[in-house]
């Protein structure tokens, strides 16, 4: 690490920034408080810097992350799978994490679904009830 980078105020979003894995969306937030920018950073880089998860491991759930429905982060999920894939993963296992991450979107459906069969029963019990009333 270099002497400016180490007496930098913000070393972690300074090295994310290095490595290409900064994401220009943040460049705001860091530009409006640096000091919480550099805290939520370190915070979600604890888990990577401690070592604990094999490299392929994290990559799998960066792309999961990335890809999923409530993120669709496209730039990151090409830079994990590629990194997954410098890292020995295969494109089933690439395949199976993206498969897994999918069933997300399907909440929408499983909430949307009976809501659905719920109106339309009201509905059709109105239009009973008015088919009754008139005849």
């Amino acid at each position: 690490m270099s002497n400016e980078l180490s007496h930098s105020a913000t070393p972690v979003c300074d090295q994310l920034r290095a490595t290409g894995n900064w994401n220009p969306a943040w460049d705001a937030l860091a530009e409006l408080d640096p000091v919480w920018a550099e805290k939520f950073m370190a915070m979600g880089m604890h888990t990577v810097m401690s070592g604990v998860l094999e490299p392929k491991v994290l990559e799998f759930l960066a792309i999961a992350v990335d890809a999923s429905c409530t993120h669709m982060y496209a730039p990151g999920t090409r830079r994990h799978i590629r990194k997954a894939l410098e890292l020995g993963a295969t494109r089933e296992e690439i395949a199976a994490v993206l498969q897994a991450v999918s069933v997300l979107g399907i909440h929408s459906s499983s909430l949307g679904a009976p809501i659905l069969l719920e109106e339309l029963a009201t509905i059709e019990q109105a239009k009973t009830a008015a088919a009754q009333a008139v005849g």
